[in-house]
This record gives structure tokens, C-alpha cells and sequence, in this order.
């Protein structure tokens, strides 16, 4: 019995649809820390730009102004960026304004690049999932940072959609971190208690550290405990944390982000070329390292 060609047409053209369903739900299932790796392998780039909108380093406290200089960093630094880190405390300060301007900055940065809330939210677990709500579905970041200080419930609500991501405060770059972070608990400081319960949590694939790249020992001491998962380092620039330590260590066996906020967003006289030049610097520089 022959099959009709339109029918054979008809059933391959069925099958193909299925197959481009499944695999879109594969893309949709995609892990946030997958993701990253991909986008950082995609864009050759692990340089996150932090947008820290201080008005004071900026020398204007106009709301306008620093709204037009946000958008000219993003613009200034799309190429050399693989992700934005918006500091919530200079948008917050300004109020309802200030909510309004960071979702814009959302909006602007897109989905090209990852966006990391740095919010550093830390609470009991009913109250996190409403921070969790706010971060991912009302301003839609990937991910964001939070202080574990609460412990594990108070990270649960973050971590429960595999496709968004979170980076917990494990070892800061401030120089007062080591009060608490390097106190010892049965021999061990406190910093390796968070990495072991961040490795332990890590069963959809998103969770990551934040290590100050001002802490080198201690971040040598961290990617050994979690070889796998993504660590964000501020500390580079005006902080003066160790770049090429930074950038060797984190990305040995795992994605190493290296977070630039002031040393980029208020360079020199912060024309659009100030800006796109010390991007480009360090996005050089980080690429020479890992070519070494």
C-alpha cells in the first residue's frame, strides 16, 4: 500500500514540530550556571561591569544625569562585557524614581548579557521569597547576591528555579570581612562553612560564590572546595584586588567573573571613549591571562 506524499509531508513536518518543542523546553530547562559558562565561552569575555551609580564619584546629584551616564556605560562596554551587576542601593536611594530607573536599566542592558542583582537580600524564608518574586519576575535578573548569614531557608526561595541564579557572600573584599569570615568554627573559617553549604545546596545547577579578589589566600583556598561553581569577584580596581590571581585561580576549573565597577563607570573624565577604553583594557588584559 502506498503512503500518500502529502501525508508523508504532512507526518514530517508533525515530527519536526515535536522535535523543535522538545528541544525549545531543553533551552527553557537550561541551568543558570550552564547559561554562563556558554555566554562567557560565547562572548570570550568574563569582565562584569558593575553599575555602582555613586552621585558623589559621579560630581552630580541629578537623577537625570546619572540616569543618561547608566545608559552610556552599558553602550560603552556592551562589547567587552558578559555581564551587569546594578548596585541596588544607588537606585533605591532615590525612591520610587530610583525603582523606576533600575528597571529601565534592566530593560536597556537585555538578554544579551547576564544581569546580576547585586542586592545582597537575606532574610527568613517567606520574606525571601518575596525578595526572590521582586528580583526575578518583577525586574527579571538572572540572578542576584545574598548573605547566607540566615542560613539555608533563607536561600531556598532563590534557588528553586533552576534557570535563575544566585551568588552568595562567601569571602567580601571590604577590608573588615575577615571579622567574621576568617573567624574559626571548630578549626575552620567561617568562609569555608559557606562554600560547603553553597557546594551542598547546588542540586539544579545555579548557585555561585562572591570572593573579593582583595582576599588572593583565601580564594586560592575557596576554588579548591568548590572547583565547579561560578565565583563573582569584586575587588578589582579601586579596591586594588590582584587581577591576574584573580582571573588564573577562579577560572581554572570553573568560570571566574571579575567584576569592574568605579575603575570603569567613572574612568578618567568619563566621555563614552574614557569608558569604552578602560573596558577594553581590562577585558584585554583578563584575556591575556587566561592565554598564558
Amino acid at each position: 500500500m502506498r503512503i500518500n506524499k502529502r501525508y508523508k509531508l504532512k507526518m514530517k513536518k508533525i515530527y519536526n514540530c515535536c522535535i523543535n518543542v522538545e528541544l525549545g523546553k531543553l533551552r527553557y530547562m537550561k541551568s543558570f550556571n550552564s547559561r554562563l559558562s556558554e555566554t562567557v565561552k560565547n562572548k570570550k569575555s568574563c569582565l562584569c561591569v558593575g553599575l555602582d551609580m555613586n552621585p558623589d564619584a559621579f560630581g552630580s546629584n541629578s537623577l537625570k544625569n546619572l540616569k543618561e551616564h547608566t545608559f552610556k556605560v552599558i553602550d560603552a562596554t556592551r562589547e567587552f562585557a558578559v555581564a551587569y551587576k546594578p548596585n541596588f542601593a544607588f537606585f533605591e536611594r532615590w525612591g520610587a524614581a530610583g525603582f523606576a530607573w533600575l528597571e529601565e536599566t534592566v530593560l536597556y542592558i537585555g538578554d544579551d548579557h547576564i544581569k546580576i542583582a547585586d542586592a545582597k537580600r537575606g532574610d527568613i524564608g517567606n520574606t525571601a521569597k518575596q525578595y526572590a518574586e521582586s528580583v526575578f519576575k518583577h525586574f527579571g535578573f538572572d540572578s542576584v547576591t545574598i548573605n547566607p548569614y540566615l542560613g539555608e531557608d533563607s536561600i531556598r526561595p532563590f534557588i528553586n528555579d533552576t534557570k535563575k541564579g544566585v551568588f552568595i557572600l562567601c569571602r567580601t573584599s571590604n577590608p573588615s570581612a575577615k571579622d567574621l569570615q576568617n573567624k574559626l568554627i571548630e578549626g575552620k573559617p567561617l568562609y569555608y562553612e559557606v562554600a560547603m553549604l553553597a557546594k551542598n545546596l547546588n542540586k539544579f545547577d545555579n548557585i555561585g560564590l562572591v570572593v573579593g579578589a582583595t582576599a588572593s589566600e583565601e580564594l586560592s583556598q575557596i576554588r579548591s572546595i568548590v572547583p565547579d561553581l561560578p565565583l563573582l569577584i569584586p575587588g578589582i580596581g579601586a579596591q586594588g584586588g590582584d587581577l591576574e590571581h584573580s582571573v588564573q585561580v577562579s577560572n581554572n576549573t570553573g568560570v571566574g567573573l571579575i567584576n569592574v565597577s568605579r575603575a570603569i563607570s567613572f574612568a578618567e573624565k568619563m566621555t563614552y571613549s574614557d569608558i569604552h577604553n578602560a573596558a577594553k583594557k581590562y577585558h584585554q588584559n583578563i584575556k591575556m591571562v587566561l592565554e598564558k
